[in-house]
């Protein structure tokens, strides 16, 4: 509890109309719950060790020809489109818990599309599974020339905030977007329900006060962000993925249907609603804050809202003996760290670098999940669902409340934030006490570049990743340009052709939280609550180098320029593989029958032959080959095995690898071994509970095929099936983030990055003769950026890591070509410059045993 806070200041900062317009519903309250879930971590990795659904289908064209939500200036409100019914699911989780079920959304919907002429519900795109997202636009009517209007002024915000912020007359006419974002974890239900309610009472009321809000304001619901999750009882979409984890690395389609809404609309306001925490809990967050945020407006805005929203849901009545409902608590306030606002993967976290000046996530109260769905009664489980869909309704009022009452206020903070970065002033220290408790443990700040270049030519690691963090920034809404012609920076001449990302520009808040290295902040904490490092510039692939001086002639780009080529001639042709792009480039070959080989230091040779195939794939993955006359070891397709997590499972297939998902269930049922060249060993599998005829298949595999390995239970693998002599030191399980290492010219490491992720660290030691260090832990730091402590004993420290073998390779006496990584280089899709040496592994691997000798 932070001592120089306290609830008496509610009424000073609590708009008073915040409790405004449509009243609580009045659902019967039941008997008393027991189940209290205090807060702390969720799930740090997509631990679903299952197989990956078949990629959906191309997003659905909205139906009858109209265009994706966020294309169109010139269409009025409201854009009523008729939506798809699908068709009913009698097994969805919901209607246990007496809430909508998925397919039940679509015709309500459509129901007050008829009946009303303020809602407008549009289909965003769809989910991992194929569902459709639904966003749905409460507002007054507008004419196609009001809506406009209303983006100019838009516009005019993002791009001219200077000539916005002396414009006295645009707050009167701009309708602020508020933003809410419902079930992005998919069994956590009830924000979905309170939306349908709150867009039901707003479209029908016929309180003048509704009306006045309405054309004041444009509300923006996201129904269900996960529905694959919805519908099947989980927290993650059907790709096993934490939607909630995901923004800066948008790997999955529900993701990027979010970004763009926060990016289309600019919200001044936006909640995520989650469950469960008895009490409920609303954010601002404990330290550390995200130093990229313009936090003194951030945080006034955001406590604020957080006192009103906790004033509405305690005024709901809901107590702690008669309904097990506990007062709401605000981290900030309330707790000291483990709930902070650090990292940009999280909704609330990724919303303000695109305007929003107050977002929150909001955990109601009772738990309907895990095994309260299993052990509760239906009754109680209703009873439950009723209170929270309440307590969610009760937010989504008091933040509408919140932004009528500081309409112009927020508008005009929200223009601010865009001057600030426009015009490159530095980031601002947040005074103390700018709200009560804010003290010296929560100031947190950053120094902005002048810019970040992105170098052409031969600085440049990798074109391929270069033109992929480009589109990459693009899509993220920040703003990229291309050199016309060489110039100078910091002593440093950079050729025609580099892309530069000039921070003075509105989202210079999201470009650099993307491409700065980041900081070490283990002194200043000791818990976090998610991941706390990470890097585009560091971890995508690509060379990335801010300037401090930025004199050059430019122009700006919406896609990165084409990066495949193959160079004329008749001989054989080379591909270095370090990117993504160039491992589908490879793989696609394979799959065709190519006779790949797979040389020394990580590079594919295509014989002359297939000249033809290689400059399809160069066009279609922007790859450029090279000229050869080196020769390799026979390469055909490589058939993975992997007992891992959702997350590698996805990234492999992402890859173009074919992928088996396999278990220790999967391998005692008698898994067949002859279709697979190379075992992958992260999640789900116990040698130790392998039966006697499982154990054998194995060893028969081994003689003949390869194993790679991540993580405690890879490296408990490794161990128990006797393959490399290595001892495995873990370092502190929650520590995490950006790390320097140095690599070897080993099959797996030449060519590395100087960079890698970890997760939960490992480092080998007492290492056999067999055994190669292919990357080792830098000796100084070695963290970059995240958090990395010793345990209470003192062990487990990034100390005891530096200069430790990180990922090693070597042959076992039976045959098998193994790899250990104490690194995450596949962590949830992220580090995508590390998917190179995953790769590298795989077809060594393979190659070494004469796995894949014969093409398909």
């Amino acid at each position: 509890m932070r001592p120089s806070t306290t609830r008496l200041l509610l009424a000073a900062l609590l708009p008073a109309a915040v409790l405004m317009a449509v009243p609580a519903s009045a659902e019967p309250a039941g008997t008393p719950s027991s189940a209290v879930r205090d807060f702390g971590n969720g799930p740090e990795r997509n631990e679903v060790a299952a197989g990956l659904p078949e990629e959906a289908a191309a997003l659905r064209a909205v139906q009858g020809g109209e265009q994706p939500y966020g294309h169109s200036r010139d269409r009025g409100y409201p854009r009523q489109t008729r939506l798809p019914v699908p068709a009913e699911n009698p097994a969805d989780a919901s209607i246990k818990l007496g809430l909508v079920p998925y397919h039940g959304i679509a015709p309500k919907l459509n129901d007050l599309q008829r009946r009303s002429d303020r809602v407008s519900a549009e289909i965003i795109g769809s989910s991992a599974q194929g569902r459709d997202l639904y966003l749905v636009t409460v507002t007054a009517p507008e004419s196609a020339a009001q809506a406009r209007e209303q983006a100019r002024l838009r516009e005019r915000i993002e791009d001219d905030p200077a000539a916005a912020a002396r414009d006295r007359g645009l707050a009167r006419q701009y309708k602020a977007p508020v933003f809410v974002n419902a079930n992005i974890h998919g069994n956590e239900w009830e924000g979905t329900d309170a939306a349908l309610r709150t867009i039901e009472q707003l479209a029908t009321s016929t309180d003048p006060a509704v009306a006045d809000l309405l054309k004041r304001t444009r509300l923006y619901f996201n129904v269900t962000a996960n529905p694959d999750g919805r519908v099947g009882n989980r927290r993650q979409n059907g790709a096993g993925f934490d939607l909630n984890r995901d923004f800066v690395t948008a790997s999955q389609p529900e993701v990027r249907a979010m970004r763009q809404v926060l990016i289309d609309t600019q919200p001044v306001a936006m909640l995520d609603l989650h469950g469960y925490v008895n009490g409920t809990l609303i954010e601002p967050t404990t330290p550390p804050h995200g130093g990229n945020y313009e936090y003194d407006l951030f945080i006034t805005n955001t406590y604020a809202n957080g006192l009103g929203m906790e004033a509405a849901v305690n005024a709901l009545g809901y107590t702690p003996d008669k309904d097990g409902v506990e007062p709401v608590q605000i981290p900030f306030r309330d707790s000291e760290e483990g709930w902070d606002d650090w990292p940009p993967i999280f909704t609330p976290q990724y919303a303000p670098f695109h305007g929003a000046v107050a977002a929150h996530t909001v955990e109601i109260p009772l738990d309907v999940n895990g095994s309260a769905y299993e052990e509760e009664t239906v009754e109680e489980l209703r009873r439950r669902s009723a209170v929270n869909t309440d307590v969610a309704a009760a937010a989504i009022r008091a933040t509408y409340g919140f932004v009528l009452a500081g309409h112009d206020r927020l508008i005009a903070d929200q223009i601010e934030v865009f001057r600030r970065a426009t015009a490159g002033e530095p980031a601002k220290a947040v005074p103390l006490g700018i709200v009560p408790g804010f003290g010296p443990e929560d100031v947190y700040t950053t120094t902005f570049p002048r810019a970040y270049v992105i170098p052409a030519g031969s600085a440049q690691r990798s074109g391929t990743a270069a033109a992929r963090l480009v589109d990459h920034l693009i899509a993220n809404d920040v703003r990229v340009e291309r050199a016309r012609s060489a110039f100078r920076s910091g002593g440093t001449t950079y050729p025609a052709g580099s892309y530069v990302v000039d921070m003075r520009q509105p989202k210079r808040g999201l470009a650099n939280v993307l491409l700065e290295p980041g900081e070490d902040i283990s002194p200043r904490v000791d818990a976090m609550y998610d991941i706390s490092g990470w890097s585009h510039a560091l971890l995508w692939g690509a060379t990335v180098e801010p300037v401090e001086s930025l004199r050059a002639n430019t122009t700006p780009v919406k896609a990165a320029a084409p990066t495949g080529s193959v160079p004329r001639g008749q001989g054989p042709l080379a591909l270095a593989v370090t990117d993504a792009k160039e491992i589908r480039a490879v793989n696609d070959l394979l799959a065709q029958g190519v006779a790949v080989t797979w040389g020394s230091g990580g590079t594919a040779v295509v014989p002359a032959t297939a000249r033809q195939a290689a400059t399809t794939v160069a066009d279609r993955y922007g790859v450029a080959f090279t000229s050869t006359t080196a020769t390799g070891t026979p390469l055909g397709p490589v058939r993975v095995a992997a007992a891992a997590s959702a997350d590698e499972l996805f990234t492999l297939r992402e890859l173009g690898f074919s992928v088996t998902p396999v278990s220790t269930a999967v391998l005692n049922a008698g898994y067949d071994w002859s279709g697979t060249d190379v075992l992958f060993v992260s999640s789900g599998l116990n040698h130790a509970a392998l039966n006697p005829a499982a154990r054998t298949a194995l060893d028969a595999f081994l003689a003949t095929g390869g194993v790679i390995t991540r993580g405690e239970t890879g490296a408990a693998f490794n161990t128990a099936a006797g393959l490399l002599t290595a001892t495995t030191v873990a370092g502190r399980d929650d520590a995490n983030g950006v790390v320097r290492t140095v690599a070897e010219d080993g099959p797996v490491g030449s060519g590395s990055p100087d960079h890698s992720f970890v997760y939960s660290p490992l480092w080998f030691t007492g290492l056999g003769p067999e055994v190669t260090v292919e990357q080792s832990y830098a000796a100084e730091g070695p963290l970059v950026a995240g958090h990395w402590r010793a345990d209470r004993s003192g062990a487990g420290g990034q100390d005891a890591a530096r200069g430790q073998a990180a990922v090693v390779s070597g042959r076992d006496e039976r045959g098998a070509a193994v790899v250990l990584f104490g690194t995450e280089p596949m962590f949830r899709n992220h580090p995508k410059g590390l998917f190179g040496q995953v790769a590298k592994a795989l077809y060594w691997s393979a190659a070494e045993t004469g796995a894949t000798v014969t093409s398909p």
